[in-house]
């Protein structure tokens, strides 16, 4: 590549930077990340799947920093990461073990344990509600007392907040695709290229790190009639996963490090050609976001399958969703080409010289 330097050097780099720091520091009112936190929750959710980092503040202070965008805020926590240590391994967590904030299943009306709609827009009017601009503060947080006395109360003839898995009950009758257990060593994306075909592993985790748009937009696409899927949600559940890891020390026994909250799917996906059951694909991203781990089932599935459509090819799936890698690719364009772009000018001058010369003869 034919790149040079841009006219003025670092001054100008320089300069460009202070410029930035006043556009971030526009208006009166300071951002307080605490509130970004507590108050964008599915924002800070979207960021920290993205960058494949559980950590709510630290996403926070990354929008605060970048002015919101979404794509700066994954760059710089996933390059946060790649800082830390690993001291421990956690324990496998499973999805059954969900402490349920939400439940639903649009396959089947009643279920184990019930449905539960949980936090959703869903079901709300999708108007403008221009009487948060007067809202106060001190009104919320009575809001807020008065809403948390009354979860309490209920709470207290509450039934569990687990439950079992909806699907299980088409396993039982053996309606379901069988798949045999995979029980190699998990593909770590973080530590080693993603290898092609990649195994399960390592699509999952390249599925719920891969930019939400970019799945979402695919996922769509193969339902669309560019795939094969005709999915059903045969559950999908938001809660809370404890973690826990093994004491370093010998007959330790466990310990518990925290929780994280998830949202998980399994779609039904219909038969394929010549199969024997239902086919199923899995989607589980961190936080608040159905929308993803609806489409992450979507090409979970469509992965599998051996036709020609985008959506089968793992690698334009795989390899075209990084919101690192496709954000800074586009990006780079922004650099200056000028070499390569006077090349092509220069063939398409000789090229039309010639085709005049040959004209005139």
């Amino acid at each position: 590549m034919g790149y040079v330097a841009v006219t003025g050097g670092q001054d100008a780099i320089d300069a460009s930077i202070e410029l930035l720091r006043e556009y971030r520091s526009g208006g009166k009112l300071p951002v307080d990340t605490e509130i970004l936190r507590d108050r964008m929750k599915l924002l800070i959710d979207r960021v920290m799947s993205e960058a494949g980092l559980y950590a709510p503040d630290y996403a926070a202070l990354a929008l605060k920093q970048c002015e919101g965008s979404t794509e700066e805020a994954v760059f710089l926590l996933r390059a946060y990461r790649s800082t830390l240590s690993r001291n421990y391994t956690s324990r496998t967590v499973h999805g059954d073990e969900m402490h349920i904030r939400r439940r639903i299943s649009s396959a089947f009306k009643d279920i184990p344990g019930g449905q539960m709609l949980g936090p959703t827009y869903d079901y709300v009017h999708r108007l403008l509600n221009f009487s948060l601009t007067e809202e106060k503060e001190e009104e919320l947080q009575q809001w807020h007392a008065a809403f948390e006395e009354k979860a309490a109360q209920a709470g207290e003839v509450s039934l569990s907040d687990t439950a079992p898995r909806v699907l299980d009950l088409l396993r039982q009758e053996g309606l379901l695709e069988q798949v045999q257990e995979d029980r190699s060593e998990p593909c770590d994306v973080t530590m080693e290229n993603l290898p092609l075909p990649a195994p399960r592993s390592a699509i999952l985790q390249t599925l719920t790190r891969a930019d939400t748009g970019f799945v979402s937009g695919l996922a769509y696409s193969d339902i669309r009639g560019f795939g094969m899927s005709h999915p059903t949600i045969g559950e999908l559940r938001y809660g809370s996963l404890e973690i826990e890891v093994d004491y370093p020390l010998e007959g330790g026994g466990v310990w518990y490090v925290g929780e994280i909250f998830v949202t998980e799917v399994e779609g039904l996906m219909g038969a394929r050609a010549g199969g024997e059951g239902i086919g199923v694909g899995y989607g589980c991203v961190f936080g608040r976001n159905d929308t993803k781990a609806i489409a992450m089932s979507v090409l979970d599935h469509a992965l599998t399958l051996s036709i020609d459509s985008p959506t089968s090819d793992m690698e334009f799936v795989l390899l075209h969703g990084d919101c690192l890698e496709m954000n800074g690719f586009i990006s780079h364009l922004k650099l200056p080409h000028y070499v390569t772009f006077q090349s092509k000018l220069d063939g398409l001058r000789n090229r039309k010289r010639s085709l005049e010369h040959e004209g005139n003869d």
